[in-house]
């Protein structure tokens, strides 16, 4: 199943939304969300700086992932950053493989 790293921001609406429910109520939240779409959070933590929650989550498919991106930024309450992430043996199996690429006034 392909891992995603997610960085969400939360607006200011989302913020007064995060300190009514709280952290934990909000984390149970989206691990429902993942769950309802065949996804697992494997990891969720809050932070201070460029985003406010990283979260780990593999998903079934880019289809997928998509939907949830597209719902949660549509809710206005939080903005995203997803990045897919490659394991070793992919990077192992890239290796293997043979690119002809004439680079750019070549």
């Amino acid at each position: 199943m392909p891992k995603y790293l997610i960085k969400a921001s939360y607006s200011q609406e989302g913020v007064k939304g995060l300190l009514k429910d709280g952290g934990t109520s909000r984390q149970k939240a989206i691990e429902g969300l993942a769950e309802s779409q065949g996804a697992k959070i494997e990891s969720f933590y809050y932070a201070f700086g460029e985003a406010d929650i990283y979260c780990i989550i593999d998903v079934p498919d880019e289809a997928t992932m998509t939907a949830i991106s597209l719902t949660v930024a549509a809710s206005g309450a939080v903005s995203l950053s997803t990045t897919v992430l490659i394991d070793p043996e992919t990077i192992d199996a890239a290796t293997e493989k043979t690119v002809s690429y004439i680079p750019p006034g070549r």
